[in-house]
């Protein structure tokens, strides 16, 4: 049965407070930054791919389809199992899991980046994904353990900027790369650079970052496993596959076929919490509803987040014809805005409490429509430098979202659950990255047609921000839904009121 400590978080855990924890509210940075670049490589390589696709689909000679392998193999692989590399953690060890999701993903990567033929590229690719899903959520979860009050919002803080930044800049960073062309290795950098960083955050691992897992450890629920795999795939694989083939049958199938595989997997998670209280997901995280408000929010943010850079480089690249360097550098005044409100955000939320989060998809929805009125009055000759202002605007609200979001959304979690929370929390996030991208990219081809004008892109690029406009507005109803914070918890009262 379900112990009162596992509802209440109140359970001890091996890592000792004094250790890792709170210091006049800063937190110990060398662990910190430690984890930190593990996560930034592991999720820039989401969106750095895109920007090196012309060169590789010329020096692979990859047909589409491939092409659309690559990116699509790393996001099923990530989005499938996400959830139980969280569980791993819980059990074996936060930091054991890390390292070996992280060594795993350097070796995936330098695979990538020697691989001779599509074929292994695309197979190093889905190992580099699961890879990733092994070390994201680690990420949260030994932040969660070590921290605790103001460190721990601070700590929070810095995911979320990380998570953001990597978001913002992953096409410049990979623009710059290829321009560089490093010992003529092209493409190929954006994958071998991984190596040598993994191997210095491998090394200082062990000297920097505590260990940490959930009291009374118990085996892993393989039914849950492979349920929730199961029921992942069968919805990530249609809506990274479905738009560029045609949305055939076999699309339909998968997204019917994922409700009954989640469906059995949510009862088999109460029955297996109900004897013996080891489940892959414990329903008890869902009984806070901070955490279940949150993860919802945090789909629908990131939904219109991943489209949004989805249809600006489409906007640029494809409409206007701007090379892959300069979209990245274009991104700049977005990462300006971004850095500026993640600076801000913990001021504006001792002040506004969770509506930060709010104002947050406000602006971003504000710049959205500035954007979209100004992409639509340019015509073929006009400088997107014009865009600037709102692109400005836009990154403000994302970091007023991203910096507070995470702790507000596991603020409440207990200790032993702190790996598997993070892996619901950034398996909502890479499912919110599908939809909208699935989404938007119906909406912005659908509009676009095949003529591909500045002038049909523009009008394309401006319908598609008046609707992620609409997603932020939602976003900041959602936000109305989540509770007050317990007055005993000084982390959840940072950013939330």
């Amino acid at each position: 049965m379900t112990t009162e400590a596992e509802l209440t978080g109140t359970s001890a855990e091996s890592v000792p407070a004094t250790d890792h924890g709170e210091s006049g509210g800063k937190p110990a940075w060398g662990a910190l930054l430690v984890v930190l670049l593990g996560l930034f490589i592991a999720n820039i390589d989401f969106f750095i791919v895109n920007v090196a696709i012309p060169s590789l689909q010329r020096d692979m000679h990859a047909t589409s389809a491939e092409i659309q392998l690559v990116a699509a193999t790393f996001n099923i692989g990530l989005s499938a199992m996400l959830i139980t590399g969280g569980r791993l953690g819980d059990l074996y060890g936060r930091r054991k899991v890390f390292a070996i999701g992280l060594a795993l993903f350097a070796l995936a990567s330098l695979a990538c980046g020697i691989a001779p033929n599509m074929p292994e590229l695309i197979a190093a690719r889905a190992v580099q994904g699961a890879a990733a899903a092994l070390v994201i959520p680690q990420v949260l979860g030994i932040l969660t353990t070590a921290y605790t009050g103001k460190a721990r919002v601070a700590a929070f803080n810095a995911y979320g900027i990380t998570m953001g930044a990597s978001a913002v800049f992953g096409q410049l960073i990979g623009g710059l790369l290829i321009k560089a062309d490093l010992f003529g290795w092209d493409w190929r950098t954006i994958f071998l650079i991984n190596a040598p960083i993994g191997a210095v955050v491998l090394l200082l691992t062990p000297k920097l970052v505590p260990e940490s897992r959930a009291e009374g450890r118990t085996g892993l629920d393989w039914t849950g496993v492979v349920l929730v795999t199961a029921g992942l795939t069968a919805i990530v694989l249609p809506l990274v596959q479905g738009r560029e083939q045609g949305w055939p049958t076999w699309t339909w199938e998968c997204l019917v076929a994922a409700v009954p595989l989640l469906a059995a997997f949510w009862w088999t998670q109460r029955r297996k919490a109900a004897r013996d209280g080891s489940p892959l997901v414990h329903p008890s995280l869902f009984a806070d509803r901070s955490f279940g408000i949150g993860v919802v929010s945090l789909l629908v943010f990131f939904a219109a987040m991943a489209s949004f850079f989805l249809v600006l480089a489409l906007y640029l690249q494809e409409g206007r014809g701007v090379s892959a360097l300069k979209s990245g550098l274009l991104f700049m005044p977005l990462g300006l805005g971004f850095f500026l409100g993640s600076a801000q955000s913990p001021k504006v939320a001792a002040k506004l409490g969770k509506q930060v989060l709010a104002l947050g998809a406000v602006l971003q929805a504000v710049g959205n429509l500035g954007l979209a009125e100004t992409a639509w009055h340019l015509d073929s000759t006009g400088n997107v430098a014009w865009c600037i202002p709102a692109m400005v605007v836009a990154g403000l609200g994302m970091g007023f979202v991203i910096a507070p979001l995470a702790s507000l959304v596991l603020a409440g979690v207990a200790p032993q659950h702190a790996a598997a929370a993070s892996g619901v929390f950034s398996t909502a996030q890479e499912m919110g990255n599908a939809i909208g991208i699935a989404v938007l990219g119906v909406v912005f081809f659908g509009v676009a047609g095949s003529q591909v004008t500045a002038h049909s892109y523009a009008h394309a690029f401006s319908v598609g921000l008046l609707v992620q406009a609409g997603i932020c507005v939602l976003v900041a109803c959602l936000v109305q839904l989540l509770p007050r914070p317990q007055a005993a918890d000084p982390g959840a009262a940072a950013v939330a009121a």
